[in-house]
């Protein structure tokens, strides 16, 4: 296993130290074991997993409160789609797909609930543009009457 310091993933990652120590300390990001010395060792795997928190962060515009339901999410759908494989042509199977789907439909929520957000702010700076359109043109209208 490749053992990291947190310089090392915090270039591979883009973030930097502070932000993954604070990542650690709000249960984001799994702790890592320590060296005898009490440095943290990180593996690719951190790497691999806070590159997608922040891909997760960016493009969905998730706050950190956010972040974290949508991880937790995550981690149950793998520990569930795992389970589900272990009972493979039985009975159970299908109680495990259905806290799949289950997990799915709460992950998309989110999401949903995220696009409401944008899509009103959206729709209140068009509204406000529209606005300043039409005043403008107001504006114009009356300088160019006063002429």
């Amino acid at each position: 296993m490749d053992e990291l310091k947190i310089d090392d993933v915090a270039k591979q990652s883009g973030l930097t130290k502070r932000t993954i120590r604070y990542y650690e300390q709000l249960g984001i990001l799994p702790s890592p074991p320590r060296s005898d010395g009490g440095f943290r060792l990180y593996s690719q795997e951190h790497v691999e997993f806070l590159k997608k928190i922040t891909n997760a962060k960016e493009v969905m515009g998730f706050s950190l409160q956010e972040l974290q339901e949508f991880i937790k999410l995550n981690d149950e759908l793998e520990v569930q789609r795992m389970d589900y494989r272990q009972f493979k042509g039985t009975n159970k199977q299908k109680e495990k797909l259905e806290k799949v789907y289950q997990t799915v439909v709460e992950q998309l929520n989110l999401i949903e609930q995220k696009k409401k957000k944008i899509l009103k702010v959206e729709a209140d700076l068009v509204s406000l543009r529209d606005r300043a359109k039409a005043a403008l043109i107001r504006f114009e209208k009356e300088e160019s009457e006063k002429n």
